[in-house]
């Protein structure tokens, strides 16, 4: 069966807008007709976003696909490490069985680095050999980003095992270098590896560039490195891509990709340049079965409203309209559950720290907003009757991880930035172990919130004297069960009350609170197993409770 859509049609490649008729028999475009006149609609191709964990949405693959599609996204990039953390090669199969559910052309890659380092505790382990297998399938499209740079510095064998894994399959290498530059960074590129998406300055970018990678330029729900860098669409418009890395539900519920494209075309650059980045780069580096507006082409597409705004009127895939209106058509589906989870509730007294004999400066993580970065300072610590406690006034708040495999004792930390005046707030979606992450205000709270996560096995929490909120995260302790819209919702009010409530100044306090777990970004961060110095790669020192 043969059908047509109509309107404006955007050549990106050829660099032309035209009126045209699109024939579309099955799933393919087997006529494009230029037709007199013009329309009140645009047809170009969809949006990839190049560079996605999904897992941080909070959604499962099938979950996220319905809010993905209505901002015509047709595809994306995702690196399953989330998961893969806490449930090893099952995780993975797990994303890539329920993404087959659902139309959204979801391309996952084969995780670099289970468990990201040797510096803290996971659920599981993928070697090398691992590696090799998950590459041998078709629909794992390259190696995912390879955060163990000093591995790769270094020549560790374990890690070149897992580079030559996707060179012997002849598929693309992701990087992850924040901050290297110079002789490090080319000498990490010439192991194969061929973008980062963490770069968060115009100057890294461009010699990471100059010097053979792509870049992704990122704008999720925490890091946003768009203002840095867009610059570069219209400088290297072959080597760009547009991502999101992490994106909670609420922020899905209001754009995706299209909404960066926007952006980009209202700053000025070039159309033909964003598109580029936003609809084609994605496809051609990665080799993804995703069309781009051609005759023979799959029929991947999307209709919009205009060239300025790009509101999405319909999305398609394979020829079906899968969405219209910004309704998803079709079906939800309903998840299984698998979760790995062990460890009992914890005590206040589980988290108290004993002040050092003369306690002079100690290391506090300051969290940055819009960055998963962060900076190292010295500051003088609160101290009441000989232990270390959160100074509220001085927003220096106690952190804690909390290993959610096994039953030990808290790591805690000092942390400024969240601006807490009052309660706590809690997750399991910590960054990349995903053990229990807490921050708050004294010793009692911070155990209220811990243990709601630990009572659902997976979630995030907020608490305030006797008021408690929690969305479940019953799914490997970080996704949802549920509809998108419904977790968008549950989430948007926990969010509301850390902010409002709690009075944190952050523009997402729980996704900035999910990256101080995250070891391979600078400069300073806590693990389960204490304090770590993330440009050394070496603990500080072990930071353990009741220590």
């Amino acid at each position: 069966m043969t059908h047509k859509v109509i309107g404006n049609l955007v050549d990106i490649i050829n660099r032309k807008i035209y009126h045209a008729a699109i024939l579309v028999e099955e799933n393919r475009i087997t006529a494009i007709q230029p037709l007199s006149g013009e329309s009140d609609r645009f047809i170009l191709p969809g949006f990839v976003d190049a560079h996605i964990h999904i897992e941080s949405s909070m959604l499962v693959p099938s979950a996220f696909a319905r809010l993905a599609v209505v901002h015509g996204t047709v595809g994306t990039v995702s690196d399953p490490h989330e998961i893969a953390n806490v449930l090893g090669v099952e995780g993975v199969q797990y994303m890539i069985d329920n993404a087959e559910k659902v139309p959204l052309k979801i391309n996952f890659g084969a995780p670099s680095c289970v468990p990201a380092t040797d510096f803290e505790t996971a659920g599981a382990t993928i070697d090398a050999t691992a590696i090799d297998q998950l590459l041998a399938q078709p629909n794992v499209k390259y190696l995912a980003e390879m955060m163990n740079y000093p591995g790769v510095l270094n020549e560790d064998p374990v890690v070149m095992a897992k580079l030559a894994a996707a060179k012997k399959h002849r598929k693309p290498i992701d990087g992850h270098a924040p901050g290297l530059r110079e002789e490090a960074a080319k000498q990490y590129i010439e192991h194969g590896i061929s973008t980062d998406h963490e770069c968060f300055t115009y100057e890294e970018a461009l010699e990471k560039l100059q010097n053979g990678m792509k870049i992704l330029i990122r704008e999720g729900s925490a890091a946003k490195n768009y203002a840095a860098l867009h610059a570069l669409i219209d400088e290297f418009p072959d080597k760009i891509m547009l991502c999101s890395d992490d994106k909670h539900p609420d922020d899905l519920l209001e754009g995706h990709i299209d909404k960066l494209v926007a952006r980009a075309v209202k700053d000025g650059h070039d159309l033909f340049n964003v598109l580029r980045a936003a609809c084609i780069n994605p496809v051609v580096h990665y080799g993804l079965d995703i069309g781009q507006l051609k005759v023979g082409d799959v029929a991947d597409f999307v209709v919009v409203n205009n060239m300025k705004d790009f509101e999405v009127v319909e999305t398609y895939i394979d020829g079906q309209c899968v969405a219209r209106g910004g309704v998803a058509l079709f079906p939800k589906i309903s998840p299984t559950i698998v979760n790995k989870f062990s460890t009992s509730a914890k005590r206040p007294q589980d988290f108290v720290k004993k002040a050092a004999t003369h306690q002079g400066e100690i290391p506090v993580i300051e969290a940055i907003d819009k960055e998963i970065v962060t900076n190292r300072i010295l500051l003088p610590p609160r101290v009441e009757s000989g232990y270390l406690v959160s100074d509220i006034k001085n927003d220096i708040l106690k952190i804690a991880v909390v290993n959610r495999y096994q039953n030990e004792l808290p790591a805690v930390a000092f942390i400024k930035g969240f601006g807490l005046k009052d309660g706590a707030m809690a997750s399991c979606v910590g960054h990349d172990s995903h053990n229990i992450i807490a921050v708050g205000t004294n010793d009692e709270q911070i155990s209220q919130a811990v243990n709601l996560i630990i009572e659902h096995k997976g979630g995030i929490a907020v608490v305030q004297g006797k008021t408690e909120k929690v969305l479940p995260l019953p799914i490997a302790g970080i996704m949802s069960d549920k509809d998108g819209k419904v977790v968008a919702q549950q989430y948007a009010d926990l969010d509301r009350f850390a902010k409002k409530t709690l009075e944190s100044s952050l523009t997402a306090p729980f996704m900035t609170l999910s990256f101080m777990a995250l070891l391979v970004i600078p400069r300073l961060k806590l693990s389960d197993k204490g304090l770590f110095d993330g440009e050394k790669f070496e603990f500080i020192y072990i930071l353990k409770c009741n220590a």
